[in-house]
């Protein structure tokens, strides 16, 4: 059996992968479990900090190999491939400070009588055989934040990425091995859904790390073996609340790029934008001017800003949800039309109803909707209204309403005066409700790949 990678803007062969089968995937598992059962093998902090940097150092010298592979196989545009591959770079060395960062701590024992005469300290140990799987919307930095962390936490990791993006993933472990990494502490493990789901559910599996559909990560986890801990990333359809007032140049355009980044397909995307409703119209006005000058084509060309969906289906899909939008009274402003099998126009509606798919659930394309509002309060409630929260954004020149909103958007970040988006690959990232469990970034994920071991030393006492 083979996945046959596609071109997603042309839907040209670009590669296959052989997929692997269950008698393999159990023969790692095994292998896996009993590296970590040999603690006299593990790999030294030092070794691992060796391989990490050696790691990041072919990825400098290969940047723009891995940025074309990225457009190749995920249709990112070549800009934004371009800074997904120095990202991912970052996130090596990011790994690699974390081990620096994150040592353990004495725990103070004679605060009580009971604790007198005794020390107690804390070090780091890894949990154990990881298994995870990517997403194919950031195909080699994802991979990166899943396996970098399992690799300095001392764990071995199998890594199942995207069908649609397994080049990526398939290029990292294989600079892994390169820089040092014994074959046996890291497998590239591209397979169908049904060994997937084997593979994450067995015992021998310590700690699994989903990054992709909501509806398959929960399901998995209602499945997972007794004691296996877990992190989710999901998606959300993430709001922003837009003050009176505000500058509405500079908004436009940090909401262009949050919207429209990858055309929509990132889960923190700008989704549901409220207006102040004075300034509704005027505000659309401005959002589908900007909108219209957004180049839409092939990610190879560097003026591209909006690439393809990643699979024809998706064009489908979120041409029906823009149709059953606009039929139920939403205003179409822009694009709302494909552009070809592949590409979807940048669209903006206005005032969509509660009730449509574009207002309930995460679109994963390039759409942006808009509502006016008279009173923030009830904004602020409908932008909590779902249930789904992960990144949420208020623009205001006024420090009072900056910090309502941080106060009362439901999420784990708010950002101010900035896109939903934004993240740094060291910052915590988290998606609350159905939109995630635990919390990614790369200290984060390697804490999470760890136990936090503690020694408690009662010393005799002094000979009298």
């Amino acid at each position: 059996m083979k996945t046959i990678v596609h071109n997603p803007f042309d839907r040209e062969p670009v590669a296959e992968v052989p997929l692997v089968d269950w008698p393999q995937i159990d023969e790692w598992l095994n292998e896996a479990q009993l590296l970590h059962r040999d603690r006299h093998g593990w790999l030294a902090v030092h070794e691992r900090v060796a391989i990490l940097w050696r790691a990041a150092d072919i990825m400098r010298e290969r940047a723009e190999d891995l940025a074309l592979q990225i457009v190749r196989e995920g249709g990112k545009p070549l800009v934004d491939a371009r800074v997904e591959a120095g990202r991912a770079i970052n996130s090596v060395d990011l790994c690699v400070q974390a081990l620096s960062d994150g040592g353990g701590h004495e725990i103070p024992m004679d605060l009580t009588e009971a604790g007198a005469g005794r020390t107690a300290y804390t070090f780091r140990e890894p949990i154990g055989p990881v298994v995870a799987i990517s997403a194919f919307n950031h195909p080699l930095n994802l991979i990166v934040h899943q396996v970098g962390p399992a690799v300095a936490a001392g764990c071995p990791v199998l890594i199942k990425p995207a069908l649609e993006t397994p080049l990526s993933c398939q290029s990292f472990v294989s600079i892994l091995h390169e820089a040092g990494l014994p074959e046996a502490w890291c497998w590239f493990a591209p397979c169908g859904n049904d060994i997937a789901e084997r593979m994450v559910t067995d015992p021998r599996t310590e700690f699994f790390s989903f990054i992709g559909s909501a509806k398959i990560g929960w399901m998995l986890r209602s499945k997972l073996a007794p004691g296996t801990r877990i992190a989710l990333e999901h998606g959300g359809a993430a709001p922003v609340i837009v003050d009176s007032g505000v500058e509405r140049a500079a908004v436009i355009a940090s909401l262009l790029k949050g919207g429209f980044y990858h055309s929509g397909q990132v889960c923190v995307s700008v989704q549901r934008v409220y207006v102040p409703a004075a300034e509704l119209k005027d505000f659309a006005h401005d959002l589908r001017r900007a909108a219209e000058k957004l180049v839409v084509g092939d990610p190879a060309d560097a003026e591209t800003q909006c690439g393809p969906l990643i699979r024809t289906e998706e064009v489908d899909r979120v041409e029906r949800w823009v149709d059953e939008a606009i039929a139920a009274g939403g205003t179409l402003v822009c694009g709302g039309s494909r552009l070809s099998d592949t590409l979807f126009s940048p669209t903006v509606i206005v005032d969509p109803p509660d009730s449509a798919k574009v207002s309930q659930e995460e679109i994963f394309g390039p759409v942006i909707c808009v509502y006016g509002y008279d009173d923030i309060d009830l904004a602020i409630e409908q932008a909590n209204a779902l249930p789904y929260a992960f990144q949420a954004a208020v623009f205001s020149d006024r420090l009072s309403i900056a910090n309502h909103c941080i106060q009362s958007l439901a999420g784990s970040a708010v950002m101010v005066n900035d896109h939903t988006a934004f993240r740094v690959d060291w910052m915590p990232f988290a998606g609350l409700r159905r939109s995630g469990l635990g919390v990614g970034g790369i200290p984060y994920t390697m804490a999470d790949m760890s136990i936090e071991k503690m020694a408690v030393w009662n010393w005799p006492a002094a000979a009298s």
